[in-house]
């Protein structure tokens, strides 16, 4: 499906949840995981501008703005109000669409966002991008079973394919920074699990910044720190990170307050 320069897909029953991925995937690298989000409600998978199959606007770039496209297919599917489960670049967007349109977001899942303070400003490509987009699909397939050799056989695909579907010209756009975590968590009201790893294995978030996550946030705030993950928690623990997503779906549900 599209909308405008963006290119989504639906998974399942009825949409209830929406799905946005960190820098550098696309909606396709959520495949691993859907059957167990699925079986909670249906799901809608978004590529980022400039990612996967979603075009690039000649207009700035930043967090604002994918919220601002996560919102334009939201009320393309009806403006019913989701669950919007992000990671990392995602996870900002989620909070500020939580913020700026809090009739679209029922409740929020943040995997590893950013430092609360953290902007994502782009400076230019990550060298290790450039690396891997230098690489043919087997080459890049290769690179990242070697680089993570805990992840389920099923992730590596989809994960190389999106490093080559980046757009490249993402970093000749006027990037604008912000929100940042923190200040988009002030203004949200809905349910929120923030779930993160360790940063020893290449976590974003210490405990003291999921602290502060919670101390800003303006409703129900859980944490979950899930052992033995890195940034991708989905990735390295994905019995974890379903189960901890599928409690607090169910306790939406049946409207429990874990907090």
């Amino acid at each position: 499906m599209r909308t405008a320069h963006l290119a989504w897909e639906r998974h399942g029953d009825e949409p209830g949840l929406l799905l946005l991925h960190g820098f550098s995937d696309s909606g396709a690298c959520w495949q691993p995981v859907l059957p167990g989000l699925t079986a909670h409600a249906g799901a809608v998978t978004l590529d980022a501008r400039g990612h996967g199959s979603s075009g690039l606007p000649d207009e700035p770039t930043g967090t604002a703005a994918n919220a601002a496209d996560a919102a334009l297919v939201l009320d393309e599917l009806g403006g019913r109000p989701m669950v919007v489960i992000g990671h990392s670049m995602g996870a900002l967007a989620a909070a500020a669409l939580a913020a700026a349109r809090p009739d679209l977001v029922r409740a929020l899942v943040l995997e590893d966002p950013p430092g609360p303070h953290h902007t994502l400003a782009a400076d230019g490509m990550p060298s290790w991008l450039a690396e891997l987009q230098a690489l043919d699909l087997d080459a890049r397939i290769a690179k990242g079973r070697a680089d993570n050799p805990g992840w389920p056989d099923t992730e590596y695909e989809p994960w190389a394919v999106s490093k080559g579907e980046f757009d490249p010209r993402y970093y000749d756009l006027p990037y604008v920074p912000g929100p940042s975590l923190v200040d988009s968590l002030a203004k949200t009201a809905c349910p929120t699990l923030l779930l993160y790893g360790e940063v020893a294995r290449g976590g974003l978030l210490a405990p003291s910044d999921a602290d502060d996550c919670a101390d800003a946030a303006g409703g129900l705030f859980l944490t979950e720190r899930v052992a033995q993950a890195g940034h991708c928690v989905r990735r390295d623990a994905p019995e974890a990170f379903l189960a901890a997503i599928g409690r607090f779906l169910s306790d939406l549900r049946e409207g429990v307050d874990r907090g």
